[in-house]
């Protein structure tokens, strides 16, 4: 398994490149030619086609390890997984570490729910990592995480809707807030999504339902 071969340099892309088409290789300091009988695994954030048109990333090679590509979202857009996953780790950390840390608190989890995780499932992990370090107790509340977490907790709370005379229906307020969300986030739809306490995914099927998804 080869993480974040994005980051490969060129000069490293021309061996591995041998290596899969010759099935050979030789180690470093020897002259001996060794066979390699492997099926290999990579991983990347980075958008490769891309990187083949600006000619930092071999084209050969691109195509010689995009046989079965599949794409993970960002964690942003798997609300759902969070909370299952931060349980997970959490357990990894008690047989690491010996501390019985168990249960997140309600309102860690509304944080966690919340927050946007540009560093995805690892920084989830360093997150958790930290917490079960400064709690004290057998759970994790929103003390022991960091300050950068909860500022992103953000609401709508002081939203104001105007209510006309005539009154509005519920598809109008969805829609103001919607517009609203867009507007306070500078139509940064991450952003966006976590205002209204919603996933980019569901944020992205209310905007094209209300016809706000070029905004």
């Amino acid at each position: 398994f080869l993480d974040e071969i994005g980051e490969m340099t060129l000069a490293v892309q021309v061996k591995l490149l041998r290596v899969l088409e010759l099935r050979e290789f030789s180690r470093l300091g020897s002259t001996e030619t060794l066979r390699a009988d492997v099926r290999l695994i990579v991983a990347t954030n980075r958008d490769l086609a891309d990187l083949v048109s600006k000619r930092l990333f071999r084209e050969d090679l691109y195509y010689r390890i995009n046989v079965f590509p599949i794409t993970i979202p960002p964690l942003h857009e798997r609300a759902q997984d969070i909370l299952p996953l931060a349980r997970h780790f959490l357990l990894e950390l008690v047989e690491r570490t010996g501390k019985m840390v168990t249960d997140i608190r309600p309102g860690a989890r509304r944080i966690l729910l919340n927050y946007g995780w540009p560093g995805n499932v690892r920084e989830l992990k360093n997150v958790l990592e930290r917490a079960v370090i400064l709690t004290q107790d057998n759970s994790i509340g929103a003390e022991h995480l960091p300050v950068r977490l909860q500022e992103e907790r953000v609401s709508l709370a002081n939203v104001a809707i105007s209510l006309p005379p005539q009154g509005l229906s519920l598809e109008e307020v969805e829609r103001s807030l919607l517009k609203q969300a867009l507007e306070r986030s500078r139509h940064n739809k991450s952003k966006a999504a976590r205002l209204l306490g919603m996933s980019r995914a569901t944020l992205r099927y209310r905007l094209k339902k209300f016809s706000l998804d070029a905004a």
